[in-house]
């Protein structure tokens, strides 16, 4: 083999090799990963990508907003909002500071307080980095476009599918499944 191909072909792996190991340090950022580890482990895409619910994520609208409501006797029914950058359904518009007084302290950048179903009073635990990761991960998102219908008044009739959520009192009157026998 010539020196002239040994070289192109060294210079070529080379240039490969940085390019992939750039792109790596970019896609490895700590902040990140501790806010995509975050959001798995804390369940947001439970309540907030369409299909969870129903037996059939769609990772296509990942934290896209959810197609289940929860009926919250008393209060109405409550949908899972877009939590994507998306700048017209989702959080596009928010500050990293916003969305963290969100989930943190339960309440919208309009002053509306989330639904009681969402567990903003455990999330108001987190430290303010771990929090801030989390904000981080969800700007960092793909956007994705999807309206999400409600929030539905006690009248109103709701359009998606609909859970109803139980107060502790009343579920605890409820009759209970037997545990299975111990072996």
């Amino acid at each position: 083999m010539s020196y002239r191909i040994v070289r192109g072909v060294i210079v070529t792996a080379f240039a490969v090799f940085a390019c992939a190991a750039s792109h790596g340090a970019s896609a490895a950022d700590p902040q990140l990963e501790r806010g995509k580890y975050l959001v798995a482990i804390g369940g947001c895409s439970d309540c907030h990508t369409p299909g969870t619910f129903l037996g059939h994520a769609d990772e296509k609208k990942f934290l896209g907003g959810s197609d289940v409501g929860f009926s919250i006797p008393g209060h109405g029914v409550f949908t899972g909002p877009n939590l994507t950058p998306d700048m017209e359904t989702g959080l596009g518009k928010w500050t990293a500071k916003e969305i963290v007084t969100a989930f943190t302290m339960g309440v919208r950048p309009d002053g509306r307080v989330l639904a009681p179903i969402m567990p903003w009073r455990e999330f108001s635990h987190l430290t303010p980095s771990d929090a801030l990761a989390i904000a981080a991960y969800l700007k960092s998102i793909p956007p994705v476009a999807n309206v999400v219908p409600g929030p539905f008044g006690p009248s109103e009739k709701p359009t998606v599918f609909v859970m109803t959520v139980l107060p502790a009192d009343v579920y605890a009157g409820l009759p209970q499944p037997e545990a299975p026998p111990a072996k």
